[in-house]
């Protein structure tokens, strides 16, 4: 039996080289980053020694010592702390040989100065190393997860003889609070979710921005979305603050509903034949506290002219107050300025009962004209 060749390429080796066309753009581009840094810490440091230079030189109106402080900025926002830390030297040689050759221009209140805005480049190059990112890059990553946790808040397209309303109000006119609505339709069904974490503004904006992307995976996806919510937050660690919610599963087409609360303020219905709004009974523990999470539902219909509200706590919480009376000013607030249409009131109805204090706070308005 002839036995097989040797493979010209040993395995270690051919594994190697499968994987370099992989690495190959890696490399490629860490070395255009580490580049570009590179070129512009030495135009810096340039730009730093030539102030310095024609400041003695020429003039040192036209070449003024403070120009040291824009240079400082920059650096201070686009390069790694170790480049800042060159610039810095270099801007210090510059800032002794005008010291030494032009005396008064360089006083104490500019070194001063220097010394803060130094302070303040090491801070941000620092910040933006943990981060990974360099440059502004970071704010641009904050508007995009603002953009999208606003985006995903908004309500889907709703049939014509349907109408929908979100009102979001951060707290201290924050873009990131703990107050936040995710929801989805799939052909005749709609389900959304009002959720509140514990904190306001941008303390719990951080929370929010998790929990939305995965409480807005999980909706439509399970067939008991509080409950599948619950499991995941049971699974975090603990001290991290609790989550309350609100479920709603509505038919377009027929205009059944089915709400499930965890520890959520109650939904209310407007009842076009009555005239008054009714509280829904629907309960539920806190998101996170128990591993098995047990909901009271509530169910009913949407008729013509009836409406559904959702809201958070922060819009009917007052110091001093209790919830009930909150609930109470709520509903006479929402009998005063929704009749002259929801799409407007809702929005009205925040301001008026937001006014006085700082809360997140959010409003979801489903109506059926």
């Amino acid at each position: 039996m002839k036995s097989r060749p040797a493979p010209l390429i040993p395995p270690r080796l051919r594994a190697i080289l499968v994987r370099v066309p992989l690495l190959v753009p890696t490399v490629r581009l860490v070395r255009r980053v580490l580049g570009q840094e590179r070129n512009l810490m030495l135009a810096l440091v340039a730009a730093a020694l030539a102030i310095g230079v024609l400041a003695a030189a020429v003039s040192a109106e036209w070449f003024s010592p403070s120009l040291l402080i824009l240079v400082t900025l920059i650096g201070g926002l686009h390069l790694r702390l170790r480049s800042l830390v060159v610039l810095l030297g270099a801007v210090s040689v510059s800032l002794v040989y005008m010291a030494a050759l032009l005396g008064g221009h360089v006083g104490p209140g500019l070194l001063a100065t220097f010394v803060f805005t130094a302070a303040l480049a090491a801070l941000m190059a620092r910040t933006r190393g943990k981060i990974g990112v360099q440059g502004l890059r970071g704010d641009a990553m904050l508007l995009e997860l603002r953009d999208r946790l606003r985006s995903q808040s908004d309500l889907p397209a709703l049939p014509k003889d349907w109408g929908g309303r979100v009102v979001l109000k951060q707290a201290g006119g924050s873009s990131f609070g703990g107050d936040f609505v995710v929801s989805m339709r799939e052909g005749d069904r709609l389900e959304l979710a009002v959720v509140d974490v514990s904190g306001k503004g941008v303390d719990a904006g951080t929370r929010a921005l998790l929990l939305s992307g995965t409480f807005g995976g999980l909706l439509g996806s399970v067939e008991e979305f509080l409950p599948a919510c619950n499991s995941f937050l049971h699974r975090q660690r603990e001290g991290e603050g609790f989550v309350t919610a609100v479920h709603l599963s509505l038919n377009l087409s027929t205009g059944e509903y089915v709400i499930t609360s965890a520890g959520h303020p109650p939904v209310v219905k407007f009842d076009a034949g009555t005239g008054t709004w009714r509280t829904s009974t629907a309960k539920g523990v806190v998101l996170g506290v128990v591993p098995d999470l047990h909901c009271e539902p509530d169910s009913g219909v949407l008729r013509k002219g009836d409406a559904l509200m959702l809201f958070t706590d922060g819009l009917i919480e007052q110091p001093g107050r209790d919830i009930d009376s909150g609930l109470d000013r709520l509903l006479g607030e929402a009998e005063r300025v929704l009749p002259s249409g929801y799409r407007e009131g809702a929005r009205q109805l925040v301001t008026a009962m937001s006014s006085g204090h700082n809360d997140d706070c959010a409003l979801v308005l489903i109506w059926r004209p």
